[in-house]
């Protein structure tokens, strides 16, 4: 199983994510807020400034201080090579 550093010490199951968005959208602040209404959001950020959403299967929002571009690329540094 592969885990995605999303900041702080806090791992995601790479196999779970569904997406990475930004958090300066309106979309995305109403997906933080439903969520939230729910139960099902996740704050990861220790504190600091939310700057991405990690979506998983399940439902469930993750909250994280690490850019979106930065998440995106330590999962595809956890891609194997193709053809492997």
């Amino acid at each position: 199983m592969s885990f995605l550093n999303i900041g702080f010490n806090n791992s995601v199951s790479a196999a779970r994510i569904i997406s990475i968005v930004g958090a300066e959208t309106s979309t995305s602040r109403r997906l933080k807020h439903e969520a939230q209404k729910s139960g099902r959001l996740v704050d990861a950020t220790s504190g600091r400034r939310t700057r991405s959403l990690i979506v998983a299967d399940s439902g469930h929002v993750i909250l994280s201080s690490v850019e979106p571009e930065t998440l995106l690329a330590r999962l595809e540094e956890r891609k194997p090579a193709h053809g492997q």
